[in-house]
């Protein structure tokens, strides 16, 4: 090991995704192409990389995926330190945090062992340790959320990510804190089985599927320029539109409960809403009208958790 200090904590985002999420899942990112877009968030992974056996820290209320953290550890094949995870947000919440993990550990392990790594490659080697290693199935998305921060359209193709930062004006980036809210739905879920289950359909070209993920793919691809112009009721109504061609993939990614705060959140006022990451449970995203914020928080606060955040615009980082 050759840090300087004994411990080297680093922290890396969340992210709400917007639109596109899935077309990022191979082989459909591989043989079709997809687009995301999504935006980073506050809800953080922190790692602290120090001497000592594999540890966990309890002190918060929700832990992290530290499997990801341990097997990043393997990776870097660093016998003298010991790894720990602590995180502000719920375990199974559609939020990409085992990927927050993931990229917050690679970046703590490769400053504790000299190396400098950009976000490209700190995402790709997390989503590398995430399904080698552990065998967990997903795309990229979360991993580059993580790595740069910010609000992100992202195209994949065959082996190639290419990532556009989406510039954000000071009153977009206020606006959109303001007018979108995360709900906790408190049912924690597995994404691995859907995300099997659906790709499994997309292999065997059911018709459905095939036209779920290119509308879906469609859709977020406008979500860029709605939110370079600062028109959130131009993407409220987009991810309306995804959420529609979402959750028709697979049965098991509505639930009554994302379904109850959807319809209570629309007929308050809100301009769109969906299920955050695969779903299933987790987090549902609330956009409401510029002028029903008030009455759109008040009709959905009693079914869920409602998770504040502010926009993260840094992506992974050493915390001093």
């Amino acid at each position: 090991m050759t840090a300087t200090v004994a411990d080297i904590v680093t922290r890396a985002p969340t992210r709400i995704d917007f639109g596109g999420g899935w077309t990022d899942v191979p082989p459909y990112a591989d043989e079709v192409g997809g687009f995301v877009c999504n935006l980073a968030i506050t809800r953080y992974a922190n790692v602290t990389v120090s001497r000592g056996g594999v540890e966990s820290d309890r002190t918060d209320e929700f832990f992290g995926d530290r499997s990801i953290a341990a097997a990043a550890l393997r990776r870097f094949r660093m016998t003298d330190v010991s790894v720990r995870v602590k995180s502000d947000f719920p375990v199974g919440a559609g939020l990409g945090g085992s990927s927050a993990v993931g990229v917050a550990a690679v970046a703590a392990l490769a400053e504790a062992r000299g190396e400098k790594m950009n976000p490209t490659a700190l995402a790709e080697l997390s989503r590398e340790i995430e399904i080698s290693d552990l065998g967990v199935p997903g795309g990229r998305q979360d991993h580059y959320a993580a790595a740069y921060g910010g609000a992100l359209g992202l195209r994949f193709s065959a082996g190639k990510v290419d990532v556009r930062n989406i510039p954000l004006a000071a009153r977009t980036r206020m606006e959109l804190e303001r007018r979108c809210m995360i709900v906790y739905t408190g049912q924690s879920r597995i994404s691995g089985d859907t995300i099997t289950a659906v790709m499994g359909a997309y292999k065997q070209r059911a018709p459905n599927v095939l036209e779920s993920l290119k509308r879906m793919r469609e859709t977020a691809e406008q979500m860029p320029d709605a939110l370079a112009s600062g028109n959130l009721d131009a993407l409220g109504a987009l991810v309306a539109e995804q959420w529609k061609h979402q959750r028709s993939l697979h049965p098991a990614i509505p639930t009554p409960a994302i379904d109850d705060i959807l319809a209570r959140a629309s007929d308050a006022g809100a301009v769109g809403g969906k299920a955050l990451g695969a779903s299933g449970g987790g987090c549902v995203l609330v956009i409401a009208r510029a002028n029903k914020v008030d009455q759109v928080r008040a009709a959905i606060e009693s079914l869920g958790e409602m998770l504040s955040f502010k926009i993260d615009l840094t992506g992974v980082e050493r915390c001093m």
